[in-house]
């Protein structure tokens, strides 16, 4: 016998209005916005992990972005400095009279202690003044050059006042002498520009990211030249030209590996092959370089061949139609359309050997480096070194340092997936 449309059988599969329709109804619905909240909490709670490193690391470093100096009168002395052979004059004496002349009624004692308030860089730079400008001997010229490290987070605040003397760094006498600058308003605090524009020093107040910033270049430079020519080269032949077989197959598989092989392991291959075999330099940005291309090539591989696949067969079918060759419809038709995806895929890539830090330092990119280096062949430390070198100084003034480093690095990493996706949103075809 057929059930009739109001049999209870019939209405149990069809009609949503049953108990026990309604029921499961209600479970799926509860079970969705379950998963829902869930996702929403994981997205909350990674945003919030998110937000509380940018904040710990700002509020950490952005002091180091400002540079507290003092501005003194300092009186070229002809019998200190020879005009015939400047950059040996004795400067340190030319210090120790401003010195003096800042403080006129402290002992000789006091001015030891005193002369300390000036960064040991202060030499150098009224040197650096003078070389430049020698007609400077003899006169009387104003400099304004940054303290010494213990001043500078006295001025920061970074240290206490209110702490006991013996358990500060600057004792009552010397805070005394800060303030008598500060009262005379020769201390100011400017943008810290060296920051950028100078080399690493093992003074906090002197130190920069030139030469890191300089290297960090060179060798991605070094990356790119290398790995973005190999990488699209074997990905059109493995997706376009290569005969799908076992050996093709091995291939494949050992690039997904690759990819996914942790990055000390490139630093480990570089040291062996690189600086054991060939006998390259250490410390050079040139190895750096290639080792951070042997890292990047898998990822190149993979995003260009995935791009190749995204091209529609239309294409390539459209093109062998009007008679084109297989060579004329890779590099004709279907290369400058998968261009996007492959240069987005670079670029991920290359920033992502940006920040790597344990090859380098494996092949010796983590060396006290004090001048930015000129070619890619010279000495230098790369970005994530610089911040590892920092990190590991028991100098307090690096600390601030080490997060305004990494603030940087962080700067360079957004500009660069920004670009990706500028190029990827300008450029991308869909069909």
């Amino acid at each position: 016998m057929t059930d009739t449309p109001n049999t209870p059988a019939r209405r149990s599969a069809h009609d949503w209005t049953d108990p026990v329709a309604a029921a499961r109804l209600r479970k799926r619905k509860r079970s969705q916005l379950w998963l829902k909240g869930l996702g929403l909490t994981a997205i909350c709670f990674a945003f919030l992990m998110l937000a509380l490193l940018v904040t710990s690391i700002f509020s950490s470093g952005y002091k180091a972005f400002r540079q507290t100096h003092v501005t003194v009168e300092a009186y070229i002395d002809p019998e200190l400095i020879k005009p015939d052979n400047i950059e040996r004059g004795n400067y340190r004496a030319i210090i120790q009279n401003v010195v003096a002349d800042l403080f006129p009624g402290a002992e000789a004692r006091e001015l030891r202690d005193l002369k300390n308030i000036l960064s040991n860089g202060a030499q150098f730079t009224i040197r650096d003044h003078v070389v430049e400008n020698p007609d400077l001997i003899g006169q009387t010229v104003t400099f304004t050059v940054p303290v010494s490290d213990p001043y500078d987070q006295l001025a920061k605040n970074l240290i206490k006042r209110e702490t006991p003397e013996e358990n500060r760094r600057l004792k009552d006498d010397q805070i005394a002498a800060f303030d008598q600058l500060k009262a005379a308003g020769l201390i100011t605090k400017k943008i810290n520009t060296a920051l950028i524009t100078e080399a690493d020093s093992r003074f906090p107040e002197l130190a920069g990211l030139k030469g890191a910033i300089i290297g960090s270049f060179y060798a991605l430079l070094t990356c790119f030249v290398l790995s973005f020519p190999i990488g699209i080269g074997a990905a059109i032949y493995l997706e376009e030209f290569a005969p799908r077989n076992r050996f093709t197959d091995i291939i494949e598989i050992n690039i997904n590996n690759l990819a996914a092989v942790p990055s000390v392991v490139f630093g480990l291959l570089a040291l062996a092959v690189f600086l054991g075999w060939f006998g390259m330099p250490r410390s050079v940005p040139f190895v750096g370089g290639m080792t951070l291309a042997l890292m990047t090539l898998p990822t190149i591989i993979i995003a260009t061949r995935a791009a190749l696949k995204a091209v529609p067969p239309s294409i390539r079918e459209a093109a062998l139609g009007v008679g084109a060759s297989k060579q004329q419809v890779v590099f004709g038709h279907v290369l400058p359309l998968a261009m996007p995806g492959i240069l987005t895929g670079t670029i991920i890539g290359l920033a992502q050997a940006l920040g790597e830090t344990a090859p380098l330092l494996l092949i010796g990119m983590n060396a006290f480096i004090t001048s930015a280096p000129a070619t890619p062949f010279d000495s230098a430390t790369a970005l994530p070194t610089q911040i590892f070198i920092w990190a590991d100084s028991p100098e307090r003034g690096f600390v601030s340092r080490t997060s305004a480093a990494i603030l940087v690095l962080l700067t360079f990493l957004i500009m660069m997936n920004a670009i990706a996706i500028f190029l990827r949103q300008k450029f991308e075809r869909k069909w």
